[in-house]
């Protein structure tokens, strides 16, 4: 009897330790399963890209088997460049943030997922190449200056003002010049020259006075002499 008693209590405890083997097993299963399914941070990366026109670019990946939707915010020290939702798969899903960004920059780029399962930055953060992307865009010819017109030359104050037409009309009546002076008048006209002019006569009536002078001395100077004798 009590050899029966032993054999059961023997074989329920190992069946109880079979039991608990599988739950184990089980539940380390499920917990892996778990772990596979949750969102985390290592299966987000990020990369500093030129596209096919040669402008730079920045790409985040999200391998989220779970596909638990997350956003993705895009920092250059404390400037915002953009924030994008995304929702990721096995194969991957990438999400393209337009950014002319310079060599050797650092980027920083934030991760929340959904429930904030997800809460915290890419690591390390994302450096940009050493050398920057090349466009294809054509560079617009730099624009020649107009070339600027030589200012024409002041006209030279020597020379003369074209005559008005009341200046170059011709004078209706005589000139005062021309005019003769009236008999008796005052004064003679100090412009006036030619035939009205009296200097030759005056000048004749001088020169036989001075002869005539020149005779009188003479004479008289000698009947002194012929007087003293």
């Amino acid at each position: 009897m009590s050899t029966s008693r032993s054999f059961s209590s023997l074989r329920t405890a190992k069946s109880v330790r079979i039991i608990g083997v599988a739950t184990a097993a089980t539940a380390l299963a499920l917990g892996t399963a778990s772990s596979a399914l949750a969102c985390n941070i290592r299966e987000f990366s990020a990369a500093a890209q030129c596209d096919d026109s040669g402008k730079g670019v920045i790409t985040v990946t999200d391998k989220d088997a779970s596909g638990t939707p997350a956003t993705i915010t895009v920092y250059l020290g404390d400037k915002l460049i953009g924030t994008q939702d995304v929702k990721g798969s096995r194969e991957g899903e990438t999400i393209t943030f337009s950014e002319n960004w310079a060599p050797n920059s650092t980027y920083r780029v934030h991760v929340t997922a959904k429930g904030n399962i997800v809460d915290e930055d890419i690591k390390p953060d994302l450096t940009t190449p050493s050398e920057a992307c090349k466009s294809d865009e054509p560079t617009p010819p730099t624009p020649t200056p107009p070339t600027s017109e030589k200012p024409s030359a002041p006209p030279s104050e020597s020379a003369s003002p074209s005559p008005s037409p009341s200046q170059s009309a011709p004078a209706t009546g005589p000139s005062e010049s021309s005019a003769p002076s009236p008999q008796g008048g005052g004064g003679s006209n100090l412009a006036e020259t030619g035939a009205n002019s009296n200097t030759g006569m005056i000048a004749g009536i001088a020169a036989a006075l001075l002869v005539a002078g020149g005779a009188v001395v003479f004479a008289l100077r000698k009947r002194g002499t012929s007087t003293h004798r």
